[in-house]
């Protein structure tokens, strides 16, 4: 066992870690408005004047698990309008296509219990393009491309630091740290380094008042007065280094245009440096929040490194062996990684896994979110909630998060989402497994879940619905970490699978309309995928039955009964709950092929695909023959069965065979269930063998949804032929485009219209490689379609899963496509072995969009490079 591995085994390793948020302005917890503009509430320019009320933010921030006391780093080039203390970014309103961070940051590396860290940003020597970065996506439409940082020519003849980041603990509250900061320019060039560190402010808000303290101590160090933390000081290697003094508050000049006696605010470094305020430090060198000044110039193309410790420790020299455990910790996490990737043996593919499990590891957070507190407001600050419009989260007030949790993006998406963490589960697994399963039972915790069943969406409004996608990861997690352990964490499948009986009766209570086991959701996570805003209300009563609805539950019903048959082995109670949710999952299946009186189906026999279906209120139903990644969903509901396993649960099979004997239309209809398989499997599966090789037909289609990529999120053949519906007196048109949505319909800014998803495409694979254990080689498709070559369903998945690898290596001319073919980012030596895991990507090119850092749910691309275990991992 490797020492990282020995140190997950005490949870004290992680008390500390890199909890801090890349953003909090512009948040819903932030939001105090009377109109819910929590996007004009706060802002990038009021953030470093504005105490925040619920978490911090800061660049390359660590933090205890309650956010008591927080660290990180801020610079200034001497040219900035004011000191860099957390990455700049659009708003939603300032960008295009809606919020964006207008920065150069990669993660690094990492490892579980962040016993070693390290990340880069890449910070302009010259004047940063604030106006010019909001001047001209502000004049852009949204059929233009983003303007990024990059394309302001601003790290133009390597006119930049790279400012190095890195972290490592002697032990789990004792923390080394270390920047080292290269000019890459031609020219000496001024950099003031600020190692900040500060108390998350509790105490202004009327529910306390206890105020820690930051004191000058010795010259170089900081003292820490709190009294239920074991850190005490922060030291600096250069002990002439200054020392400044402010406090964690806001100041009111500038958020409220208020007069107020002098309190030396939070912007108090900011003003002293950048505008030359004496007044604005404390002389008294007390406060709540302080930081090194460090006043360097940096050689052409030179390199200086400083070091600083925060420690439990009260010490004469607390750098005496710093050099000898950073060189340890160094070594101690390439040997982790030398285990996690023993079986690959590409020098690329451990790039770029090890910097995804980085950015997993990284994005990290302190989620603090207690709803009631927020609705009401403080007794010294009011909420001017107005309840005659809409406030968010109104209905969950047993909401209580203080928690740590794996985000998709810290600073675009800076808060949960429920079926994005899912999928961050699935390469947790293979990372720190017990990680992975606190973060799927902690969502199905009561102070998460609402007492109704509903599982939070993300916050900006819980109500909304996400695939339902739990039980699935719940279950893959169980079985990668058997895999890894060695042992079955019963109690972990157990304790979930309650909870989400909770939530699978809420489903079927709320979502199936007619109650005729057809599922809708609103968007279901799928933004804008269809002709019209799927949580659309009909005038005269119509309504939409979805595809991927149906499927999800189908596919949500699987995942439950193959969760109860695992139980079984070991309590046989989970018998009973197993044949429940067969039975359940045969009647989705058997309505999604009748519908209406008219026996209209999900499925259009003519075009081999499904569609979403509009029910008329006269019985009739129009099928939308608008092709996208909905009418692939139907392949996730799909199980094999191990004859063994049956043969270990009697009441399941009594039952089973009573179906197929009484209610043989059942099972014709879904399933292979009463043939076995090669080795003796049973399938259960929404799609027949017929149906299956038709909608693969269509997927395979490098004209339709094959992309050198992976799968299109919708067909190309919209692209020169939109899609187009009338309803209501009114034509809706869809057109397929590859990358940023041309249109702020149904108020997103993402794009479900041609652009490759991660999450998808690696259900999509997964669906593949179960259909292939049934079928083996007597399941063959033409793949790619039309090329006369003939495929397994294990070669297509392997294939898809090469294409999305394909996204981040380099090609033969030594580019990576998700730089969108930029010169600087593909070939420059300081770049081009740097990754970023997009939030999706380019249909057409590969190119990453959205969110930059969505090292969440595309990191999935982590577990499709580690290679399979055993002959099937599920």
């Amino acid at each position: 066992m490797t020492t990282e591995k020995e140190r997950m085994l005490d949870k004290n390793w992680k008390t500390w870690g890199p909890y801090l948020s890349n953003r909090q302005w512009g948040t819903v917890r932030e939001d105090y408005s009377s109109n819910g503009n929590a996007w004009g509430h706060t802002t990038y320019n009021d953030a470093i004047s504005r105490a925040y009320r619920w978490s911090e933010d800061g660049i390359a921030g660590i933090c205890d698990a309650k956010q008591r006391l927080c660290f990180a780093f801020s610079f200034w080039n001497r040219k900035d309008k004011m000191i860099k203390e957390r990455f700049f970014g659009l708003s939603n309103y300032e960008g295009n296509h809606g919020e964006d961070v207008k920065e150069i940051y990669y993660y690094l590396d990492n490892t579980p219990t962040h016993s070693y860290m390290k990340m880069v940003y890449k910070y302009p020597i010259n004047e940063f393009p604030y106006d010019d970065l909001i001047a001209e996506n502000g004049r852009r439409s949204k059929h233009d491309p983003e303007y990024e940082i990059i394309d302001t020519g601003i790290f133009n003849d390597d006119n930049y630091f790279d400012i190095f980041i890195e972290y490592a603990k002697i032990n789990h509250d004792d923390y080394l740290i270390r920047v080292t900061v290269k000019n890459r320019s031609g020219q000496k060039a001024p950099l003031v380094i600020l190692p900040t560190i500060w108390f998350r402010n509790n105490w202004s808000w009327g529910h306390g008042e206890y105020e820690p303290q930051l004191k000058s101590s010795a010259s170089g160090d900081i003292e820490i007065h709190h009294e239920s933390l074991p850190v005490i000081k922060l030291y600096s290697r250069d002990q002439n280094t200054e020392a400044l003094f402010c406090n964690n508050e806001s100041n009111p000049a500038i958020i409220s245009g208020a007069s107020s006696e002098p309190r030396y605010y939070k912007d108090g470094i900011n003003n002293f440096l950048v505008h030359n305020d004496k007044d604005a430090m404390n002389p008294d060198k007390t406060g709540t929040k302080a930081c090194f000044v460090i006043n360097t110039e940096i050689d052409a193309g030179g390199s200086q490194s400083f070091d600083f410790r925060l420690s439990p420790h009260d010490m004469e020299n607390a750098f005496f062996d710093f050099d000898d455990v950073f060189s340890l910790r160094i070594k101690e996490a390439n040997d982790f990684y030398d285990g996690i990737q023993e079986d690959i043996h590409d020098e690329e593919e451990k790039l770029i896994q090890r910097q995804a499990f980085a950015g997993l590891l990284w994005n990290k957070q302190f989620y603090h979110y207690n709803v009631s507190k927020w609705l009401k407001g403080d007794p010294k600050f009011d909420a001017p909630r107005n309840l005659d419009h809409h406030v968010r989260n109104l209905e969950w007030e047993h909401m209580q998060n203080k928690d740590i949790i794996s985000m998709p993006d810290k600073w675009e998406y800076p808060w949960f989402a429920t079926w994005d963490l899912a999928f961050h589960c699935v390469p947790y697994a293979i990372l720190d497994s017990g990680f992975a399963k606190h973060q799927l039972k902690l969502l199905t915790k009561e102070w998460y879940i609402h007492p109704n069943g509903q599982l939070p969406a993300y916050e900006w409004d819980f109500n909304d619905v996400n695939p339902p996608v739990h039980a699935w990861s719940t279950f893959r997690v169980f079985k990668i970490d058997q895999m890894i352990n060695g042992k079955p964490d019963v109690p972990f499948l157990e304790s979930v699978f309650q909870k989400l009986l909770l939530n699978f009766t809420w489903w079927v209570n709320r979502k199936d309309k007619n109650g005729n086991n057809v599922f809708g959701g609103g968007f279901l996570g799928l933004d804008n995928i269809g002709a019209f805003d799927r949580n659309m209300e009909f005038k005269n009563g119509d309504h939409l039955e979805q595809a991927d609805g149906t499927s999800w539950m189908a596919m949500y019903a699987l995942n439950m009964m193959r969760i109860s048959m695992e139980l079984s082995l070991y309590n046989p109670i989970y018998e009973d709950m197993a044949i429940k949710f067969f039975e359940h999952y045969l009647y989705i299946a058997e309505a999604m092929d009748n519908l209406g009186e008219t026996k209209n189906g999900l499925w259009n026999e003519e075009d081999g695909f499904f569609y979403d279906l509009l029910q008329l209120t006269n019985g009739d139903s129009v099928s939308l023959k608008l092709r996208s990644i909905v009418g692939l969903i139907p392949m996730f509901a799909v199980e094999v069965v191990e004859h063994t396993l049956l043969e270990k649960l009697p009441n399941f099979r009594k039952r089973m065979d009573w179906i197929l004997k009484n209610k043989p239309e059942l099972a014709n209809l879904v399933s292979h269930w009463e043939v076995e398989g090669k080795g003796g499997k049973h399938l259960m599966s929404v799609l027949r063998k017929t149906r299956l090789t038709r909608i693969l037909q269509r997927m395979a289609d490098e004209k339709e949804f094959l992309s050198p990529y992976g799968i299109r999120s919708m067909s190309k053949v919209y692209e020169d032929n939109p899609y187009t519906f009338s309803v209501d007196g009114k034509d809706f048109k869809v057109k397929y485009t590859p990358a940023e949505s041309d249109s702020s319909m149904f108020g997103g800014n993402s794009n479900w219209r041609g652009p490759i998803w991660f999450p998808i495409n690696f259900l999509i694979v997964e669906s593949l490689q179960r259909f292939h254990y049934y079928y083996g080689d007597s399941l063959q498709i033409e793949y790619p379609t039309n090329s006369g070559e003939s495929r397994n369903l294990d070669f297509v998945a392997t294939d898809l899963s090469k294409r999305l690898y394909s996204i981040f290596s380099k090609d033969e001319h030594g580019n990576r496509p998700f730089n969108g073919g930029n010169d600087l980012l593909n070939h420059n030596e300081f770049f081009k072995n740097y990754i970023m895991f997009h939030e999706y990507f380019n249909g057409d090119t590969g190119e990453g969009i959205g969110a930059s850092h969505q090292t969440g749910w595309t990191a999935t691309i982590a577990k499709l490079i580690q290679p399979r275990m055993g002959s099937r991992s599920r």
